[in-house]
């Protein structure tokens, strides 16, 4: 079922982009006078297809949803050469190199805009955040150097106050890929005003993870401890063929005791393929210790042992939840920001990778990207739209890469136009999107490695 919902939040958030996106190109060349012949979302077979409008133009919904195009009257000039005299105006190749650099750049720009529109409406409503307390401070870490302890509440950030820790996660992310150093002030849990400086000038290796407030910098969140409580059990696996049942506690493993989650799977972990005793006690208050054999499981490359159980439900305390909620100007300035922000930080990412400053393991493709549309449909509405808003600024940046077949290899080409005064042969554009499609198969190529990947370990 989770994949099933992942495919389909996939297919909903691509199509939706991918509109947005050829629409951009589309509504900018009808706007020019450039008669517009095909609107396709996705490739491959026309599952759907009609005409409308006077010049009768072609919309198609085909079978491969991992892209689109906007097909325009006279996009070459081979066709240029067959017009009939009286739609040679109405020719894309008959435009200025303005007018084509600007129905070019108008996808992307499309997908700017939907990112912004989305983040604001998201900021008007209200974004589900933790409130940015310390929870633990991994020592020799670079905020335990910067003197952060647990218990500190993050009050701002280089000047600019700090509500959540999401933003913060993601302006210290960007500082981080540039070893800039970052001014934060907090109120220790004696009620303290400190300002300390966290170094990012040593900070080693190449991998920038989700993780990496937490594995990198060694702040943790706060989050509730996870009780030993058993929430769920697997039909088949060691636990319920042993009778254990949602509900109970465990108490002991081989007489040590368990007092959270972690003691559980640290002790369990060790002992694949051999007999334990786990003693639990039930709601009832009734004690019992059952012998089971945990299974052999392999994760993250490691060979562990599994019973098959799973926690019960955690509850949050109220007093960490909140929610980043603004008005109109506000959530306007702020979402503006958030995809400049963004966007930079992508281009800064690309270049680290060319430079092998940041490993290109960064590099998600759509396994990974249908796994987090599931996710964060199954969140909630608002995490589907920031999730949508994250994947169009990506796309934006995307297209405005110098490669041939891209909108920037385009510009690219109509720059060089401007400045010869007169476009390049068909041969060397023709040269041009061979290597454009040679990069990104290679850069697809790569995606789909780390996605399987990921998937494996």
């Amino acid at each position: 079922m989770n994949f099933l919902y992942s495919i389909a939040a996939f297919i909903v958030a691509i199509g939706i982009l991918v509109t947005i996106h050829e629409f951009g190109h589309y509504w900018v060349a009808k706007k020019l006078g450039v008669k517009v012949l095909k609107f396709s979302v996705g490739f491959g077979k026309p599952l759907w297809s009609t005409r409308r409008g006077p010049d009768q133009t072609e919309y198609i919904l085909a079978a491969i949803p991992l892209g689109g195009y906007v097909k325009m009257l006279g996009e070459s000039e081979t066709d240029a050469e067959e017009l009939a005299p009286q739609e040679k105006d109405r020719a894309f190749s008959s435009q200025p190199v303005w007018a084509r650099a600007l129905i070019a750049v108008a996808g992307p720009l499309a997908n700017f805009l939907l990112a912004i529109v989305l983040y604001w409406f998201t900021y008007m409503a209200g974004v589900p955040d933790v409130k940015p307390v310390v929870d633990f401070v991994q020592p020799d870490s670079i905020a335990a150097k910067a003197g952060f302890s647990a218990g500190d509440r993050l009050l701002n950030v280089d000047g600019e106050a700090v509500d959540g820790w999401e933003e913060y996660r993601l302006y210290l992310f960007d500082k981080a890929l540039s070893h800039e150093p970052v001014t934060t002030e907090i109120r220790d849990s004696q009620g303290r005003r400190k300002t300390l400086l966290l170094d990012f000038s040593g900070l080693p290796g190449t991998e920038r993870t989700p993780g990496f407030l937490e594995k990198e910098l060694g702040l943790y969140v706060w989050h509730p401890q996870i009780s030993p409580v058993i929430g769920t059990v697997v039909e088949g696996e060691p636990a319920a063929r042993a009778g254990i049942r949602p509900g109970q506690t465990v108490l002991s493993i081989d007489g040590q005791p368990v007092r959270g989650w972690n003691d559980l799977v640290a002790l369990i972990g060790p002992k694949a393929n051999q007999t334990v005793s786990v003693r639990l006690s039930g709601a009832d208050g009734a004690v019992e210790t059952v012998e089971i054999k945990p299974a052999e499981k392999t994760v993250n490359g490691q060979s562990l042992g599994r019973i098959g159980i799973g926690p019960a439900p955690l509850a949050f305390p109220e007093e960490l939840k909140t929610s980043l909620h603004y008005g109109p100007l506000q959530a306007a300035g702020k979402a503006v920001r958030q995809v400049w922000r963004m966007s930079a930080m992508t281009l800064k990412v690309l270049g680290k990778m060319l430079t092998q400053e940041v490993s290109p393991k960064q590099i998600s493709g759509p396994l990974t990207i249908a796994q987090y549309a599931g996710q964060s449909a199954q969140g909630g509405l608002e995490h589907f739209v920031l999730f949508l808003a994250l994947i169009s600024i990506s796309l934006g940046v995307l297209n405005l890469l110098p490669i041939p077949v891209l909108d920037g290899g385009h510009l690219l080409y109509y720059a060089i136009e401007a400045i010869k005064g007169e476009p390049l042969s068909e041969k060397v554009m023709l040269w041009g999107q061979q290597l454009g499609i040679l990069a990104l198969v290679g850069l697809m190529t790569l995606a789909f490695y780390n996605d399987i990947t990921r998937l494996i370990h």
